[in-house]
């Protein structure tokens, strides 16, 4: 299986696409919202916890996420979601597990053909490869199972057999 990751110190989208039988299908999605009125560090404890909770919750064999780009006018942006992406790759990292990234732009181009598809069309590029009934909502659920879609598909069997995802303990 495999989570993929959008992350925000605000709200962080999760997503976790399992590949039995070759086809993707949705195990589970939703956010982990945090209160913006707490402190960074408690905005930081938090995600960490958040994800922990995931990764005990379901056996994950990978983690993908956004990789950090940054914004020419909103800087500050880049350096907040940098701190989120941290802890995210370090709580991960802990588990035993290695972080793929992957750029917005490819996710975006590998699903719809398009590295500049706005929100809800990538909305619906994941209703149409995961069979469901609604886009998912919020946009952050979206990004992050694009994120572990666009892994799945980077990632061909023999590649998953030669080289695990899961470090040795």
């Amino acid at each position: 299986m495999v989570l993929g990751l959008d992350p925000g110190l605000a709200i962080t989208g999760y997503g976790i696409v399992s590949a039995s039988g070759g086809k993707p299908e949705l195990v589970e999605a939703g956010v982990l919202r945090i209160p913006r009125d707490r402190s960074l560090g408690d905005r930081l404890k938090e995600l960490h916890d958040g994800l922990q909770e995931i990764l005990q919750s379901f056996t994950v064999d990978a983690v993908a996420i956004e990789q950090l780009y940054s914004h020419y006018e909103r800087p500050r942006t880049a350096i907040l979601m940098g701190h989120a992406r941290g802890v995210l790759c370090l709580g991960a990292s802990i588990a035993g597990l290695q972080v793929h990234s992957y750029e917005s732009t490819k996710v975006k181009k590998l699903l719809t053909g398009n590295g500049r598809a706005p929100k809800a069309q990538m909305q619906h590029a994941i209703q149409l490869q995961l069979g469901l009934a609604e886009p998912p909502d919020p946009p952050d659920v979206a990004d992050a199972l694009a994120i572990a879609l666009c892994h799945h598909f980077s990632v061909s069997p023999l590649q998953q057999i030669l080289q695990p995802t899961r470090k040795k303990t």
